[in-house]
C-alpha cells in the first residue's frame, strides 16, 4: 500500500525536523519546502495527500500561496491544515477556507489527529 504523503512548508528547520519525526513514526512519506511562492509546481511535482502550511513563510506568505491553491480546479480539493503563532489564524484559517489550524506551540497528539482526520 502507498504512504499517504504529507507535504509541509515551513522556513523554520527545527520545526520541519520535529514534524517530520513524528509523521515518519506515523508511517507517512513527508517532503517538507521551506518557501512556497512555486506552490502549483510543487503540488505537481509532489502529489501529496494534505499541506501543513506556516502563514509566516518568506517570499508570498502562506496565506496568499492556499488562495492560489484554491483558485485552481486541480488542486483545491487538498486538505490544508494552516500552523502559525499567529494570534489570527483561527480567523485566517476560516477566510481562506483550510481544512483546520493548529496554533504553535502545538500539542503533538493533536498535530497526529490532526492529520489522520484528514488522510486515512
Amino acid at each position: 500500500m502507498k504512504k499517504k504523503c504529507v507535504l509541509i512548508y515551513d522556513d523554520d528547520q527545527e520545526i520541519l525536523n520535529v514534524c517530520r519525526a513524528i509523521l515518519d513514526d506515523e508511517n507517512y512519506h513527508v517532503e517538507t519546502i521551506a518557501q512556497c511562492e512555486n506552490i502549483i509546481n510543487d503540488l505537481e511535482n509532489i502529489k501529496p495527500d494534505i499541506i501543513l502550511m506556516d502563514l509566516w513563510i518568506p517570499q508570498i506568505g502562506g496565506e496568499n500561496a492556499i488562495r492560489l491553491m484554491k483558485e485552481n480546479d486541480g488542486f483545491k480539493h487538498i486538505p490544508v491544515v494552516l500552523f502559525s503563532a499567529n494570534d489570527e489564524i483561527e480567523k485566517i484559517s476560516d477566510k481562506i477556507k483550510a481544512s483546520a489550524y493548529l496554533k504553535k506551540p502545538f500539542d503533538i497528539m493533536a498535530f497526529r489527529e490532526t492529520i489522520k482526520t484528514y488522510v486515512s
